[in-house]
């Protein structure tokens, strides 16, 4: 026991947490053959069976549990070493991790991530989608731009403005409307593009299930980026974010922006990692690009 260390749990937690050895190797980024070489040494090694081998996958053994409760707790550890020597990190350089929205990297970060870059060539931005907030004190990523009512308090950052939506047609799509109508009238009068029929986890689901009829409903796609692609084929209307405007000129407005249909933007970062002089920056400049952008959109201040 006293050769075991943090690189052997760590194979042991990531197979008892993906229950599998691909599982395992996507989790670490290794080879699927280097996760059954680390597990079997370490077998050999501790004279333990650590897992039962079973066609549906992995699972651990009474010592395999014990050993990847231990890990977890080391990982927090080794997490906040980390994260605390990264947040002293004074210079302008080096990788920043950046989780976001699909639609929000389509439309709202292009230009501002280009300018951040030509600012700040030394740092590199990594940027992963995620619809769902990571977790940040395992440094999946450093700063993350979410859509949200609520964030997590155990974050920081700011509000950076606002999300408004309406509703939008094809441009000279004969069958749908082509000025500003009243909502109910679209919403009783026109097909609609939906989301999850049994989603009421975002806003936006909860107003489609509150106004448009089953009845009216040509098709469902569960993420705002598709319906901005069906959306341009005229099929039918989409309810999608005011700042897409600016690009989608094949879309056309047919409802005035929805108050009751918005949610704040935020810009976030772990606390260990606000003083460290990227994501300090990153939080500035793109923060204020951002701004900017949710401020011109029909609905913003």
């Amino acid at each position: 026991m006293s050769t075991l260390a943090w690189d052997d749990l760590r194979y042991v937690l990531a197979i008892a947490e993906g229950g599998s050895l691909t599982a395992a190797a996507q989790l670490l980024g290794v080879r699927h053959s280097t996760v059954l070489r680390r597990l079997d040494a370490l077998e050999a090694q501790l004279g333990a069976r650590l897992f039962e081998r079973h066609r549906q996958g992995y699972v651990a053994t009474e010592a395999g549990e014990w050993a990847a409760a231990q890990a977890r707790e080391i990982r927090a550890g080794v997490d906040e070493v980390e994260r605390r020597i990264v947040g002293r990190d004074l210079q302008l350089s080096g990788v920043l991790r950046l989780s976001t929205a699909f639609v929000a990297m389509l439309y709202l970060l292009p230009e501002p991530l280009a300018a951040f870059r030509r600012q700040h060539p030394g740092i590199e931005v990594e940027v992963s989608e995620n619809s769902e907030l990571v977790d940040m004190s395992r440094r999946t990523a450093d700063v993350a731009l979410r859509m949200a009512r609520e964030v997590p308090q155990h974050l920081v950052g700011r509000q950076l403005g606002r999300m408004f939506m309406r509703v939008y047609a094809k441009r000279g799509a004969a069958h749908l409307p082509q000025s500003i109508q009243p909502i109910d009238t679209l919403c009783r009068d026109y097909p609609w593009f939906a989301f999850d029929r049994d989603s009421r986890s975002r806003f936006y689901d909860r107003w489609m299930h509150e106004h448009i009829p089953p009845q009216q409903v040509v098709m469902r796609i569960d993420l705002l980026h598709p319906v901005v692609a069906m959306a341009r084929t005229g099929l039918a209307l989409a309810l999608l974010p005011t700042f897409i405007e600016a690009t989608e000129t094949d879309l056309v407005p047919v409802s005035e922006p929805l108050t009751d249909v918005s949610t704040p933007v935020w810009m976030l970062t772990h606390p260990d990692l606000r003083q460290t002089a990227r994501v300090r920056a990153f939080l500035q400049e793109v923060g204020v690009a951002i701004s900017t952008q949710l401020a011109a959109a029909p609905g913003g201040e």
